[in-house]
């Protein structure tokens, strides 16, 4: 049913309708009139958050199965690295490029998708960017070259990104506040379980057939994806107020309804100008988010560097093959979805010790309860992972304590995403982006050296030495938890 939302005296078409604006107000009339057919609600079978339970699993299901697929295609090229080596006549190390080429389109897209989705909705760019996605799929998977296949890796990855940095958005727009945690701790689930994925199934096909099929089977999945796409509602309320507007001056013949995107300010270019830039000032210039950002970055890049060092693990001290050794990534996503079990139930006890609390007052710094038991978590499980690698030691062993290591990983990242969230929430997709860049740039980056770091300090060594380092780090949730309202205080970005 099309109403108009504010209306003065009067009545429409369709019918009378309830004065909106006070009898006195500091508005001119001509500002009056202008408001009286402003469009800025929704009737109750227009908005996301009445859809059905059913329609909102599905939406989850395909804007988590869409991250997954996004964050699934990184790692698959891993296995592939010595058929693209062979084939395409590059060396090694040239080939593990396929993985950070992709790895940096990820970084960078969500810097341009995140302005666009605000002005043409989430449904757009989920359809455009997928089916970019899809088109550029194919050079890479018939490459004739090395410098084909390493260009349109990269730009998938940015085409790619969309449901890493709106689908997020998606979520909270078909939840209440209250009701979105859970869901969101789904979705998130997603992109890091995608990783793990990726070697398992590239394990598969690059054992039985040609390492081309890899991103031959991208390429049906992809499509599986868009088809899906089609599917998905818009959900973003701006946009559909903007609709509701159109509609309504094509029913009344009336041009003078509008919405808010209508007379949007500013231009579109400088909100993305914004977008790129403010990222990197939160780096620069806040020394918390700085150090929060690197902690998570080294995380990643360590879940990265997993896919050159398992061979060297499980082929070299073990005798494993491919197909097994990309089985082996399975404790490390087992333990990524017992994490997100736990962070569930650490997210339902900080709900209610605040809830029983004598203010009832939440603090930012009560997020970081996930991120203080993924702290301890993470450097235990890699000494565990280093001192097992030996051959004399059972396979499953190192593939326990790399679960571990999966758990730990995912309540550090929840804990630190939601306290970026609430604690940056003036500037909270900035805060999230600034930290996508700087742990998708480690995740680039890590990959190339881990080949000659597990060669010269051999496995234990050099598991042992990233193991020291993220011990070295471990303190940061416990010291943030304990002086972040004063450094909040200081920034210039942070809510005080």
């Amino acid at each position: 049913m099309l109403t108009p939302v504010h209306l003065r005296d009067g009545g429409t078409p369709e019918g009378k309708a309830t004065p909106l604006i006070p009898e006195e107000s500091d508005l001119t009339l001509e500002e009056e009139k202008d408001l009286a057919y402003f469009v800025g609600t929704l009737d109750e079978d227009e908005d996301p958050k009445n859809l059905s339970f059913l329609r909102k699993c599905i939406i989850v299901f395909v804007v988590s199965s869409g991250a997954l697929c996004s964050t699934c295609a990184s790692s698959m090229a891993a296995f592939a690295e010595t058929g693209t080596a062979r084939d395409l006549h590059v060396p090694k190390e040239v080939s593990i490029l396929g993985v950070s080429a992709y790895v940096i389109g990820l970084a960078v897209g969500p810097l341009f998708v995140g302005p666009l989705s605000e002005v043409y909705g989430r449904n757009l760019i989920y359809r455009v960017s997928y089916a970019i996605f899809f088109a550029f799929s194919w050079p890479v998977a018939f490459a004739p070259d090395i410098a084909v296949f390493l260009i349109f890796r990269c730009l998938t990855g940015f085409f790619s990104s969309a449901f890493l940095s709106v689908a997020g958005g998606t979520v909270s727009d078909i939840f209440t506040p209250a009701k979105t945690a859970i869901p969101m701790a789904l979705y998130t689930l997603a992109p890091f379980i995608g990783p793990m994925l990726g070697p398992l199934l590239s394990g598969f096909i690059n054992q039985n057939t040609d390492w081309r099929w890899t991103f031959r089977v991208l390429i049906i999945w992809v499509f599986v994806e868009l088809v899906m796409i089609f599917g998905v509602p818009e959900t973003y309320a701006p946009v559909l107020m903007k609709q509701k507007a159109n509609k309504l001056r094509k029913a009344t013949k009336d041009p003078r309804y509008y919405a808010s995107l209508d007379r949007r300010e500013g231009s579109l270019t400088r909100a993305i100008m914004i977008s790129c830039y403010r990222p990197f000032e939160l780096l620069l210039l806040d020394r918390m988010n700085l150090l929060l950002d690197l902690w998570c970055a080294l995380l990643f890049g360590i879940l990265y560097l997993a896919f050159q060092a398992f061979p060297f693990i499980f082929v070299g001290n073990h005798g494993f093959t491919i197909e097994q050794t990309g089985l082996s990534f399975i404790g490390i996503g087992i333990g990524m979805f017992s994490g997100m079990m736990i962070n569930i139930w650490l997210i339902m006890y900080v709900s209610y010790t605040i809830k029983h609390a004598a203010n009832g007052v939440p603090t930012p710094e009560q997020c970081l309860l996930p991120s203080k038991v993924g702290a301890i978590m993470v450097p235990v499980s890699m000494f565990w992972l280093a001192f097992t690698t030996y051959p004399s030691i059972h396979w499953v062993v190192p593939i326990i304590a790399s679960g571990f290591f999966g758990a730990g990983f995912i309540l550090c990242f929840s804990g630190t995403f939601t306290y970026l969230v609430v604690a940056y929430r003036p500037m909270a997709a900035s805060a999230l982006a600034a930290n996508a860049f700087a742990r998708s740039s480690f995740a680039a980056a890590f990959p190339l050296f881990a080949g000659q770091m597990y060669t010269k300090l051999g496995t234990v060594g050099a598991t042992a030495l990233l193991a020291g380092i993220m011990t070295l780090t471990a303190p940061l949730p416990f010291i943030f938890g304990a002086i972040g309202a004063k450094l909040r205080a200081k920034s210039p970005f942070a809510l005080h």
